[in-house]
């Protein structure tokens, strides 16, 4: 298993959690758009989340720059690295 798909795994668990009635899929292409609840509030504390759980850390223009969850994997992957 890549380290991306780890890291999805994680992530994916998370929007599960916080995303309590999502039940789609979740992708590197997945976006907020893609989740019916995702809205701002939801979205700090799913990156609050993913920081705790991942260990990494986020400025608020990398935050803003991430397209969809792939951006956000590759990011968490390369702090990792």
């Amino acid at each position: 298993m890549s380290d991306y798909q780890a890291i999805l795994d994680q992530v994916a668990e998370i929007i599960r959690d916080i995303f309590d009635e999502y039940e789609g899929p979740v992708t590197m292409e997945t976006t907020a758009n893609d989740v019916a609840q995702w809205d701002s509030l939801s979205h700090v504390r799913l990156m609050v989340m993913i920081e705790m759980e991942l260990g990494v850390h986020f400025s608020t223009s990398e935050m803003q720059s991430f397209k969809n969850l792939g951006d956000l994997v590759r990011a968490s992957a390369k702090q990792k690295a």
